[in-house]
């Protein structure tokens, strides 16, 4: 045991010695290591089940993975990318030469126990008195179970608060339900979820899909990559087409720019979030924006005829019945990869709507008894966030973890307000996630901190109840408990509670109309 960590000892109920510490930090990806360094002062110990960290960046992206939001959106404030002149959309492995250089940057790495899988967490404090009344009480609340290096020995650990950060991608993938005797395992194929995929290397994943007939489930970003890279590997006229499998449709833009306007001037200015609801928001403000929903509807309309004369989604039956303000507010634009469509054009991507398949032995089957053959099927399907957690909370707080509406109730997007002890960063998305983990995480810190208190219980159930309603009347894909139609006014209550105030630039033009960055905000003396 590394004695640097160690505060003192004590044996649990089952005679196990357990090793205490005051703050411990689940995942050591974009958010763990932004809560680690933010919470630094008080020594941490990081659990991160691989050998690296990065997270989804490290572990779950292709060859041709590249950042979906502009370089200057995905940049820690206090450490800016090395080289200015890097690309604007960088790739993931240079957002993990950034992420690493952070970390050695701000000494963070001392604190992270690679190779340690956290498999259980049992509450050993009294919920009646615990609460969120005092965060450090000076005993562990928290019983945490790691495996490490893959062994079969389990290391007790205690912990005054817990911060979890193992996200909603990357570990468990989602794969859809089946009739009997038509799953995976009647056909006589390959069939992988992207979680493998990502696995393997770039000449492992050639010979997987060159001359193969090949099935992409899905039309998100993940599926968008393995069609492009499936096309790419099937070049020539001895190359297969894939086949999209297309269940939802959703709306993809090519670039940042529309019309020749910069995107950020529709959703990420403090005056463009004016026409969009936000939580608590008053009679005045309400009024206003219900005057100027046509102006919303409007901008969609505008992006979605850009959109619908940049790219053929008509001719390929691929526009959406949905409008784009609704794939804006629930985290779902996607940058189209560069080339995509003239693929499509040379017959090497084909797409196959279909809200219902199985699979037959010789590949898929449709709902309208039609049949494709196939060598691989790659399930594009996404991931269960939630399942990761409920393996490893313990009840009642298993139960706790998500409304009946299907969104986990996070006041500021961080705290559980009936399960104490503990937080949770990177299950709510925003236009950036990695500023959202940023700014969270400092809130975190002063929370410790004592810097501030939180509301009552019902206060904060009361909050999260609100923003919920608001994404339900934003987009009918809530449930992916995204925020970026009220980042800004989230930001700023985050600001609020550690006492800090909107940096008012020189020109106030830049402060209405100008990008929105966590940057606009400065700390008062």
């Amino acid at each position: 045991m590394d004695p640097s960590y160690t505060k003192s000892y004590y044996m649990d109920n089952q005679n196990h010695p357990i090793l205490v510490s005051k703050i411990g930090i689940i995942g050591a990806g974009v958010s763990g290591i932004a809560a680690a360094k933010q919470l630094s002062h008080h020594n941490p110990i990081v659990f991160e089940a691989s050998d690296s960290i990065g997270g989804v960046w490290s572990h779950c992206s292709y060859n041709s993975t590249k950042l979906q939001s502009h370089r200057r959106d995905y940049e820690f404030t206090d450490f800016p990318w090395p080289h200015r002149d890097n690309p604007d959309f960088p790739t993931h492995l240079e957002i993990l030469s950034y992420l690493h250089s952070y970390a050695h940057h701000f000494d963070v790495l001392k604190n992270i126990r690679f190779n340690s899988k956290v498999v259980e967490i049992r509450f050993s404090g009294n919920r009646e008195v615990t609460g969120f009344s005092s965060l450090l009480p000076g005993k562990p609340v928290w019983e945490v179970a790691v495996q490490t290096n893959h062994s079969d020995t389990i290391q007790w650990y205690g912990f005054e608060f817990v911060v979890v950060c193992i996200g909603k991608y990357g570990d468990t993938p989602k794969i859809p339900s089946f009739p009997q005797k038509k799953g995976p395992q009647i056909f006589k194929g390959k069939v992988m979820h992207s979680l493998d995929y990502c696995k393997l290397d770039q000449e492992a994943a050639t010979e997987l899909l060159k001359g193969k007939k090949v099935v992409v489930v899905g039309f998100k970003k993940s599926a968008l990559d393995l069609a492009m890279e499936c096309a790419q590997a099937n070049q020539g006229a001895e190359g297969q087409a894939c086949t999209m499998v297309v269940r939802t449709l959703h709306w993809t833009v090519p670039h940042y720019w529309i019309w020749g306007l910069p995107f950020f001037m529709f959703f990420s200015t403090r005056s463009s979030q004016f026409i969009h609801e936000r939580p608590d928001q008053g009679l005045l403000r309400t009024l206003f924006c219900l005057m100027l929903s046509p102006l919303r509807r409007g901008i969609s309309k505008f992006i979605e005829s850009y959109l619908l004369w940049k790219l053929p989604l008509e001719k390929y039956g691929l526009k959406p019945e949905h409008p784009f303000v609704e794939d804006y507010a629930s985290c779902q634009m996607a940058i189209m990869p560069e080339n995509f469509f003239s693929e499509a054009e040379k017959g090497k991507i084909v797409f196959k709507k279909a809200s219902k398949w199985c699979f037959w032995n010789g590949g898929i089957e449709f709902e309208d008894n039609t049949k494709l053959n196939a060598d691989v099927v790659i399930l594009a399907t996404g991931f269960d966030g939630k399942k990761k957690l409920k393996t490893i909370l313990p009840e009642p707080f298993c139960s706790l973890l998500e409304y009946s509406s299907g969104i986990m109730p996070l006041y500021r997007g961080t705290i559980h307000p009936l399960i104490p002890n503990m937080a949770f960063v990177g299950f709510v998305e925003s236009v950036s996630n990695l500023h959202s983990s940023e700014i969270r995480s400092m809130w975190l810190s002063g929370l410790v901190d004592d810097k501030f208190k939180l509301p009552s219980v019902e206060s904060m159930l009361s909050q999260t109840a609100k923003e919920i309603e608001v994404m339900k009347r934003s987009t009918r894909f809530y449930k992916r408990h995204c925020i970026s139609t009220y980042s800004i006014n989230h930001s700023d209550e985050i600001c609020k509670d550690l006492g800090w105030s909107s940096w008012r630039k020189k020109n106030w033009l830049s402060e209405v109309f100008g990008p929105y960055s966590i940057e606009d905000y400065a700390k008062e003396d």
